[in-house]
């Protein structure tokens, strides 16, 4: 889909899966298992939607995907497969790790960020040897020191090589990357989260990361478990909705395996969803 001069695209990164009850926090099973419905793990399958962008002569992506860098055992876990699929999808578009500009990472979770690097011959390197990492520097600041209580969400692997091959570009706060290319910090998920707007030809698409990473947590509180500060979420997703709503933008969900893009609308007092494809 074109905005304005800019041409974005849905991409898949694979698909993983996580516990149900954390996915949806405080929501009790009966109801969320209506609308996502779990396996003898209790776990939910979820998708890793990756924006790739195309403006100025740049190639962007929003996110990296989880990666191929997993051991056995948290294959297992995860359910992540043994290739990088984010890799497969760009050779399909004929696009070299090589020819991508910018990487813009919402945060650095390591289903967001492990496709950041990959391994090469014993090495963990820069999985895009040209491109600038964007993230903010609150984020990477937290990633090196993250609580007990997310700490698992973190690998350094992730992230270190890009320090070591100088390729960070960090954020401090709200931020245009490009013409019609902005981020917007969305804290709740962390304090450090950023989601990105991309504007042009009098569209606008919103990709909300964790803040709703699946349609079914559109209602405002349907929050993950794992949210460090959901009151804050509360309120940065009751604002967002709000203004996708009133100004008719594409939101993009980070993990929705069914529907990665939808416009929304408010009837009678509930929010409800209209699937978009990004391929027209």
């Amino acid at each position: 889909m074109r905005f304005g001069e800019i041409e974005v695209e849905i991409l898949r990164a694979g698909t993983f899966w996580l516990d149900g009850g954390a996915m949806f926090g405080v929501v009790p099973k009966p109801l969320w298992e209506r609308v996502a419905p779990a396996d003898e793990r209790n776990r939910i399958r979820l998708a890793m939607n990756v924006l790739l962008i195309r403006a100025g002569g740049r190639a962007i992506l929003v996110e990296a995907g989880g990666g191929a860098k997993w051991d056995a055992k948290r294959r297992q876990i995860y359910g992540f497969s043994e290739n990088d699929p984010l890799q497969g999808a760009l050779a399909a578009k004929g696009i070299a790790d090589a020819q991508i500009d910018l990487v813009i990472n919402t945060h650095l979770h390591f289903d967001h960020a492990g496709g950041n690097t990959r391994a090469d011959n014993g090495r963990i390197v820069p999985s895009f040897p040209n491109a600038r990492y964007v993230v903010q520097g609150a984020e990477l600041e937290h990633a090196m020191q993250p609580t007990e209580r997310d700490r698992a969400s973190y690998v350094s692997a992730d992230w270190t090589p890009i320090t070591e091959a100088g390729q960070w570009q960090l954020l401090s706060g709200d931020a245009q990357i490009l013409p019609g290319v902005c981020v917007v910090g969305i804290p709740g998920h962390n304090k450090s989260i950023q989601a990105v707007i991309v504007a042009g030809g009098g569209q606008s698409l919103f990709f909300a990361a964790d803040l709703i990473p699946t349609r079914h947590h559109l209602p405002l509180t349907w929050i993950m478990g794992y949210d460090l500060y959901p009151v804050k979420t509360l309120e940065t997703k009751r604002k967002w909705v709000a203004e996708i709503v009133r100004r008719g933008w594409i939101v993009v969900f980070g993990h929705d395996p069914e529907h990665a893009a939808a416009t929304l609308h408010e009837r009678a007092g509930k929010i409800e969803f209209e699937p978009v494809s990004l391929d027209s």
